[in-house]
């Protein structure tokens, strides 16, 4: 619970700190969350429900109390949440750029309280042989994949504030900045992918888990997301050459 709250706590922090240096101004596809109260309800909504099914059905697969959460089901529950808000009034382009700071710094920091937490958290790995094995109390080292989690997403903030600092003065960000929470969404989705296989987890099809099926699916929306936000931009700016040949 300690590391919880730290973790909220570092996300408002960083969240504040980016949105004051870099988006002051808005984020590049226009999108301020100060105008839409009901975005922010349908993310929280969806997000916690998602959390919920998510953590509760894996617990429920291994045949423990179904009292879990998951960030992964949050992820996935939020994006429906903001996808669905954004289809029924009609907003186009990425609305999750000032998500991205926080929401990396948040499981970044999370997933230590999870590696504290022991066994009861069901977080752990499976047994290893590695010197870096931990025993989490009952004599058996296993993989920390809590804190590989960890590392890559500090990783992963590394490079997003450089994309912010290059970008903080450019007319014309990159799609590196403009799509960061589909690549965010991407990522976690891959390297997840791989700490599923280090996981005691009940398999339900093969060496799959439950959890792989759910980051394919997000890699999957990852890159359709990705894939518009380009070609979005490229409509733009032929619209926009072709005024300026026009107005000429």
């Amino acid at each position: 619970m300690v590391f919880d709250l730290i973790a909220w706590a570092s996300g408002a922090l960083i969240g504040w700190g980016v949105r004051r240096r870099y988006l002051a101004h808005g984020t590049p596809s226009g999108f301020r969350l100060s105008q839409h109260p009901g975005y922010i309800i349908a993310v929280a909504l969806c997000a916690g429900m998602g959390a919920l099914l998510a953590g509760g059905g894996n617990m429920a697969l291994a045949d423990l109390p179904p009292l879990g959460h998951s960030v992964a089901g949050a992820i996935a529950g939020g994006i429906i949440g903001a996808e669905g808000y954004k289809l029924a009034c009609g907003i186009k382009g990425s609305t999750g750029l000032v998500f991205v700071a926080p929401l990396v710094a948040g499981i970044a920091i999370g997933r230590w309280g999870c590696f504290l937490a022991g066994l009861p958290d069901y977080t752990y790995g499976i047994p290893t042989g590695l010197s870096w094995g931990v025993d989490f109390g009952d004599g058996i080292p296993r993989h920390p994949v809590q804190l590989y989690e960890s590392f890559a997403m500090l990783g992963f903030l590394s490079w997003f504030l450089v994309v912010l600092e290059r970008n903080r003065l450019s007319e014309s960000p990159s799609l590196m900045l403009r799509g960061s929470f589909y690549i965010l969404v991407g990522f976690y989705a891959a390297q997840r992918f791989v700490w599923e296989f280090l996981k005691p987890y009940p398999r339900v099809l093969g060496p799959f888990d439950m959890f792989h099926f759910l980051m394919l699916a997000l890699f999957a929306y990852s890159l359709c997301m990705l894939w518009g936000e380009q070609r979005r931009h490229e409509q733009a700016r032929k619209r926009k050459t072709g005024a300026q040949a026009l107005s000429a």
